[in-house]
Order: structure tokens, then C-alpha cells, then sequence
């Protein structure tokens, strides 16, 4: 794998998307330093400068370094942080969200506590992993079903085309080694999946642990996240790693997941999906990470107001 100095620095046009209004820069096996406003990457190979306010959110990778000035500057950047395996597949420990608002908090929270947007959001996250599909007027027993035969159905197909047989999704909690080599590649893709799912959730400050399809559990929202990807990217690298050999299918599958992430930008896609479930179409909520700080006094009625004064005398709540 290249290091940083065997990979191109990425531009400024690279690194700041309007359009998306977030990136990642992915860096492993170098050491994190300050160098003015910009931090630095050094290996063996030299040293990269990137200009830490062109950064959404840093994902540090395998052999990472990173000095108190490098953290220093990304905070005063409103750069997010999170540890994570190699190229983002997963998720060890993030620092602080990249926005400095709670407003996709805010939305999140919003749309999972009323019972029908609740549903709602959860037809939307049926149509994008089934778009031939109209899930409209489903109730939610209906979607899990209508969810779990498709998903059995394409377990079948993606057997049947790489020539394995397939006795269904079987696999044991802590015995990897127990399934075989078709569950033990999902197992490990459905891994990867999460890892990358958590690292978007918490770059982005949503809350993980309400799901609109999972429930009960502090990474809820994470599950429901990646389960969007597993049919178009986990499943189908499984079958087909598990088809070459039976050998070392885990790291193989890890391997290939990670590789097909990059070729299809999917943390970028991971962000857009996230915003348009959780944002209605055509929504000014600002959740840019170079927002300056800001802090309201909620009200029942109208706007928030502004904190820091004193509301003991004049105030119409």
C-alpha cells in the first residue's frame, strides 16, 4: 500500500466540495505535525502540507502518529478526527464531531422521536437499497419482511453466480471460523461496513443510537446506515472472494471492500445519503464544520435566543 509520500498531495479544489460541504483525508503510517496553519504528514518518503481548514473531517489509518499542535490546529479548524483501519473500513475512536452545530443532531433526533416520520425515514432507507421497489403505505411489519425476503433472494442470486452452494446465513457470535466461506466474507464485510458507517455518523454528530430500522442498541442508527450498501457492496464482494479460494477469506474480504470503497467514494456517498433522510429537500440547516461556535437559549415560542445576557427582566417567552 503507498504511503504518504508515495501518493500525490491533494489540492485545495480536491479537498473543499461545495457541493458535498464535507471531506475526508485519509492518512496512514506517517506522523501528524503542525506546521503554521497547516498540518503536516511525514514518512519516509518526505513531507506533505495540507492546509487544515480545507479538511471536513481526518481519518487517521494503521501507524498514525499525531502530536498535540497537529490536534491543536484541527481543532481551531473545526476539523473532526476519527481512528479508524485501514482506509476507514473500521471504526476505533473519534475525537469530536465535524460540525460545531447541532442542528443534523437536532434533525435526527426530530425525525426518529415522532412515529411516523420514524417510518417514514425507514421506507426511505427501503428505496435506496431497493429503488424498483415502492414501499409507500407499508406498514413496518411489512417493510422487515418485504426487507428479509429480498435479502434471502439475493443471497441465493449471488451464490448461484459465482457457482458456491449456499445453505443460508449462518454464523455464531465470536466463532468466525465456524461458518463458511460465503458467511465468514459477509461476516467480514458487514464488518467493514460498520466501521465506515460509525466514522461518518460521528464525523458528522448524529446520534448512533437512534435507528428508524434498528432499535435497542448505542450503534442503531450506525446498523441502519450500513445495511444500505450491503446488497450493492458487501454481499456481492463476499461471493466472489469466498469463490476464489476458501482461504483466508476474512482478510481477503476486508481487503476488496476496502479497495471497492475508494473506487466508489463511498464515505462522500455516505455523507449525502445521511443528509437527505435526515434533512427535508431543499433544507438551509448549516452543518458546515467551519461554522463559527454558536450557542442559543431555547424558547417555546420563535427563534432561540441569544446566549451570554441576562433575561431576568423584559423577556416574552
Amino acid at each position: 500500500m503507498a504511503t504518504v509520500g508515495k501518493r500525490r498531495a491533494s489540492t485545495p479544489r480536491e479537498l473543499t466540495r461545495v457541493a458535498d460541504r464535507l471531506s475526508f483525508v485519509y492518512l496512514e503510517r506517517c506522523t501528524v505535525h503542525r506546521d503554521a496553519n497547516a498540518i503536516t504528514a511525514e514518512d519516509g518518503e518526505g513531507t506533505t502540507h495540507i492546509p487544515s481548514a480545507t479538511i471536513g473531517t481526518l481519518l487517521l489509518g494503521p501507524g498514525t502518529r499525531v502530536t498535540h499542535q497537529a490536534m491543536s490546529v484541527l481543532g481551531e479548524s473545526g476539523a473532526g478526527v476519527v481512528w479508524v483501519g485501514e482506509h476507514g473500513v473500521r471504526f476505533y475512536a473519534g475525537g469530536r464531531s465535524l460540525t460545531r452545530s447541532a442542528a443534523l443532531a437536532q434533525a435526527h433526533a426530530k425525525a426518529w422521536a415522532n412515529r411516523v416520520t420514524r417510518l417514514e425515514v425507514a421506507r426511505a432507507m427501503y428505496t435506496m437499497r431497493f429503488p424498483d421497489e415502492d414501499p409507500a403505505g407499508l406498514t413496518r411489519q411489512q417493510l422487515l419482511g418485504k426487507e428479509g425476503r429480498r435479502v434471502k433472494d439475493f443471497y441465493r442470486k449471488e451464490a448461484a453466480r459465482v457457482g458456491l452452494p449456499w445453505h443460508g446465513r449462518r454464523f455464531t457470535p465470536g466463532d468466525f471460523d465456524s461458518g463458511d466461506p460465503p458467511n465468514q466474507g459477509i461476516t467480514a464485510a458487514a464488518q467493514c461496513l460498520y466501521g465506515i458507517s460509525q466514522a461518518v455518523v460521528a464525523a458528522l454528530g448524529c446520534v448512533p443510537g437512534l435507528g428508524f430500522v434498528h432499535s435497542g442498541h448505542e450503534l442503531s442508527f450506525v446498523l441502519d446506515v450500513a445495511d444500505l450498501y450491503k446488497t450493492e457492496v458487501g454481499i456481492p464482494i463476499a461471493f466472489d472472494v469466498a469463490a476464489e479460494s476458501p482461504a483466508e477469506v476474512g482478510a481477503r474480504t476486508r481487503r476488496a471492500v476496502r479497495d471497492r470503497v475508494n473506487e466508489i467514494g463511498l464515505l462522500d456517498r455516505c455523507v449525502r445519503d445521511i443528509k437527505s433522510l435526515l434533512l427535508s429537500p431543499g433544507s438551509d440547516v448549516d452543518v458546515d464544520g467551519g461554522a463559527p461556535d454558536r450557542v442559543g437559549l431555547q424558547t417555546d415560542r420563535g427563534p432561540d435566543l441569544e446566549s451570554g445576557r441576562n433575561y431576568a427582566d423584559g423577556v416574552i417567552w
